[in-house]
């Protein structure tokens, strides 16, 4: 047998819905049906006053006309009987007109004429004095003949004194019926209206469950709630745009790595971030996947998925730390290749030594190794005396050895004169080492490879010049060049190129400087890269700063 334990089936419960589409539907049909009976009885309430005030002018009018000379004549001319031609006359008015009564009194309230014959001769029973005095009356009153609308007149004879009056009563019943009939009407317009309304009320309903996914208010909240979270809390950059190009959302990580202040919610991306590349990728008009911009000093990987509305959500990764892991690859690739040639190289001077001292020419071998030994040291003391900073002077005693194993002669040229004032070592350092790998990739294989480097200061301006002897760079891509993922060589390890000019220049414009690359005068490029306020004040001479005493250029 089976342990499975029966569960019945839960019970919906009646009551509100849950669901944003039955509940938007529902307050819609309650808001269309709650409008359409206000609209309906605030219809009827002024055609019941309205229906009232036609029937008692109608009376009035009636009265007027009934109201002459000729019948004040006859009045006077005649006692009040059912066979009089007071009564007569009446009568023949009351019949065209559809009146329910027309009654001729004298001045003492004496029916002269009226539906009933049996009432001639009686005083009326509702009070005539106001007509007697001359004055019109419209009214709703009870009679003898029940309830109805009443205008009343005075009689006037030929010479304009008051003889009588003439009363004429509208049955009420039939206004009561107009009023009746017209409900039907009234409730099948209304009935129309609220049907139109029910179904203009599904249908946006209907859109509004599907852009809602058919979730409920509570699942929205949560939603809501949860994508708050995970936008904010995740180490990578989102910005939403719109349809138009603004910005929808842009969370914590985005604004660090755009070096945002706020997040510009509701500005056009443009104004957001300025004109560039970075704005050009995330708008779209940079295409492709996995696209690389620098923002600062940051080297940003960028993603843009399009979305239903027309907008679009963008994700920004940093990939600073990378790239500059990527390029310490390479160079230490680089210095591995080297290491090698040298490894070769020092191997074949060491058999070269070894056959002089085993052929005891002992003044040769020693003539050898001072010669060997005084290249380096003079290249390195070339540097030192002319570039006072030791990272610098460091960086260009090494990329000469890497220069000299690839074939290409680095130089330092001889107006060279760098003070050890530098703010901002490394920086320079990126610029130089990028500018110099460049030259060196661009001169190796030429007859004669060689790459100069100069640097001098002007004040606390720092300006570097690089030629090489490559084939150089033509005009028309002398400012691509600078721009990111552009480059002519092939993908490193790392996957990405054309970072290290964009670099440069971004070091560059940040520091309020420029760089621009020309023609070199012997043929091939030619880097200037100028770099305000790169070092310090100078205070006073000395042997740091040989360049106060007018050295400098």
């Amino acid at each position: 047998m089976s342990n499975d334990r029966y569960t019945p089936p839960r019970r919906r419960r009646l009551g509100w819905p849950q669901r944003v589409f039955s509940q938007v539907l529902l307050m819609q049909l309650l808001i269309a049906t709650g409008v359409t009976v206000l609209a309906t009885g605030l219809f009827l309430a002024p055609l019941s006053a309205q229906l009232d005030d036609q029937a008692m002018r109608r009376a009035l009018a009636i009265a007027q006309t009934t109201a002459s000379p000729e019948i004040a004549d006859k009045l006077l001319g005649s006692r009040p009987t059912p066979g009089g031609p007071v009564q007569a006359e009446a009568e023949r008015i009351r019949k065209a007109t559809d009146a329910e009564y027309i009654v001729i009194m004298g001045l003492t309230g004496v029916r002269w004429s009226h539906t009933s014959t049996e009432e001639i001769g009686r005083v009326v029973s509702t009070d005539p004095s106001r007509a007697l005095a001359g004055d019109e009356v419209m009214e709703i009153d009870s009679g003898t003949l029940g309830r109805s609308a009443r205008g009343k007149v005075p009689l006037r004879d030929s010479h304009g004194d008051i003889v009588g009056a003439v009363s004429v009563g509208i049955e009420y019943d039939s206004v009561r019926d107009r009023l009746f009939s017209a409900i039907p009407g009234l409730v099948a317009y209304a009935g129309g209206a609220l049907a139109a309304g029910a179904i203009a009320a599904y249908l946006i309903s209907r859109r509004l469950q599907k852009q809602t996914h058919d979730l409920a208010f509570s699942d929205i909240s949560a939603l809501l709630a949860e994508r708050e979270a995970m936008l904010h809390g995740i180490r990578e950059g989102v910005v939403a745009l719109d349809a138009s190009g603004r910005v929808r959302l842009m969370n914590d990580e985005a604004q660090r790595l755009l070096g945002l202040a706020s997040d510009g919610r509701g500005l056009p991306l443009e104004q957001v971030l300025g004109e560039g590349r970075t704005a050009d990728v995330l708008t779209g008009r940079a295409t492709g996947v996995d696209l690389v911009t620098v923002r600062g000093h940051r080297v940003l990987i960028a993603n843009r998925m399009p979305t239903d509305d027309g907008g679009a959500v963008a994700t920004l990764r940093d990939r600073t730390e990378l790239e500059r892991l990527g390029r310490e690859l390479d160079s230490t690739r680089g210095l591995i290749d080297a290491m090698r040639a040298q490894d070769h190289e020092h191997a074949n001077r060491m058999h070269t030594l070894l056959g002089l001292l085993e052929l005891e020419m002992h003044e040769e071998a020693v003539e050898f190794v001072n010669e060997v030994v005084g290249v380096h040291r003079a290249t390195a003391e070339q540097v030192t005396e002319k570039v006072h900073d030791p990272l610098l002077a460091s960086l260009l005693v090494g990329k000469a050895a890497v220069a000299a194993e690839r074939g290409v002669s680095l130089t330092i040229a001889p107006e060279t004169l760098l003070p050890d004032r530098v703010v901002e070592p490394r920086e320079l350092v990126t610029v130089v080492g990028n500018l110099v790998d460049n030259a060196m990739d661009a001169a190796a294989g030429s007859e004669d490879a060689w790459v100069e480097v100069e640097l001098y200061a002007e004040g606390s301006t720092a300006v570097l010049r690089i030629t090489d002897s490559g084939p150089g760079v033509p005009p028309e891509h002398r400012e691509q060049i600078f721009t990111e993922g552009w480059s002519t060589k092939e993908l490193p390890a790392h996957g990405k190129r054309g970072l290290g000019l964009a670099m440069v220049r971004r070091l560059a414009e940040r520091q309020g400087g420029h760089t621009e690359v020309r023609e070199a005068p012997g043929g091939g490029a030619e880097f200037i890269v100028v770099l305000p306020e790169a070092l310090s004040e100078l205070t006073e001479p000395g042997e740091n700063s040989p360049v106060a005493a007018g050295e400098l250029r």
